[in-house]
């Protein structure tokens, strides 16, 4: 009996438990988060804590297909968000873009495509809609600003990532033109930080050299970069990128607005492979292997608009690789690679 009871007891306690889960996602607005399980995703979780008026639903590919248009509107349908942040997308580093051009573009395309129409079509209120500084033009004048971005061809190398990237941005200025549609665009620059991609061959640099340093120390060999190490990067940490992204969704007017470090920040590959290799005691074991390509040259970005509407204080660079390096070690088993 007194089991039994207890058993009653439980089965009660839990529909009171998820009729006040539901109660609490009606009192707050909705926040999609696409590519939840991401790079930056995981960095909108973590300071979305600090956030407690928005309910954050971050969903992943296992989650739903954005590559198929019926998939993502039925999950639409279910979640009811009344803003977006979308993140998902077909990426990787400069040997990815060269050599699976197809992907970048039609993946990206689909994805984007699709996440459009069912915003639209969910009546969301607010979506903002992430590109990426390497899609602005090859050929321009430093430092790029938010005008720029259709001002010529992008570099050759990434060139299927960045014309479907632009393609997002033009669609969304499409919806804001015919429909009113509050569709905006943040540009960020290169993001690193806990939870990323440290493929050894797809992901982006600063991941890449993180686990390639690693097992180089683990093997007690050289620890290679491709390259010259000679190209300028402006790095931004996914957790700053985060609550700049929030602030987009709360505080942000304009259309498109370029997210990332002042120009003065700006790094060589060459600084941040040494600061990675410091955090290993390993630098002396670095080497340069400069018969592969180094890529575009530079992409310095203007955040002089950003910075114009807020006072936001950066993480250094030698502190975010510190924390990158740190979370790489004490969750290896686990990380994307």
């Amino acid at each position: 009996m007194y089991l039994i009871q207890n058993i009653i007891l439980i089965f009660f306690v839990n529909i009171s438990i998820m009729e006040n889960s539901r109660e609490t996602e009606k009192k707050h607005p909705v926040v999609l988060v696409t590519g939840g399980s991401g790079l930056v995703g995981k960095a909108i979780e973590k300071v979305s804590l600090d956030y407690p008026d928005y309910h954050f639903v971050f969903a992943s590919s296992k989650d739903c297909d954005l590559c198929d248009l019926s998939s993502t509107q039925s999950y639409f349908d279910r979640i009811q968000p009344k803003y977006v942040i979308h993140l998902a997308a077909c990426v990787g580093g400069l040997f990815k873009n060269m050599n699976q051009k197809v992907d970048m573009l039609e993946k990206n395309l689909i994805i984007n495509y699709n996440v459009i129409k069912c915003s639209h079509a969910s009546m969301v209120q607010k979506l903002i809609a992430c590109l990426s500084t390497c899609i602005f033009p090859d050929k321009t004048t430093y430092p790029i600003n938010e005008s720029m971005l259709h001002d010529g061809p992008p570099h050759h190398s990434n060139d299927a990532y960045a014309y479907a990237k632009r393609m997002l941005e033009i669609q969304c200025k499409a919806y804001r033109e015919n429909y009113g549609s509050d569709f905006q665009c943040v540009i960020p620059t290169n993001i690193y930080g806990p939870h990323d991609n440290f493929h050894l061959e797809d992901a982006h640099v600063v991941p890449a050299l993180i686990h390639k340093c690693y097992l180089a120390k683990q093997n007690g060999s050289p620890f290679q970069m491709r390259g010259t190490g000679k190209p300028l990067r402006q790095f931004i940490y996914s957790e700053d990128l985060a609550k700049l992204i929030i602030w987009t969704l709360e505080k942000n007017k304009h259309p498109t607005i370029i997210l990332s470090v002042p120009e003065k920040d700006e790094v060589s590959i060459e600084q941040v492979t040494r600061l990675i290799a410091r955090e290993y005691d390993y630098e002396d074991h670095l080497e340069f292997d400069t018969s592969f390509a180094d890529g575009q040259f530079k992409k310095t970005a203007d955040n002089s608009l950003l910075m114009s509407e807020t006072s936001f204080e950066f993480t250094p660079i030698e502190e975010g690789i510190k924390k990158s390096v740190q979370w790489f070690k004490d969750n290896y088993e686990i990380a994307r690679k």
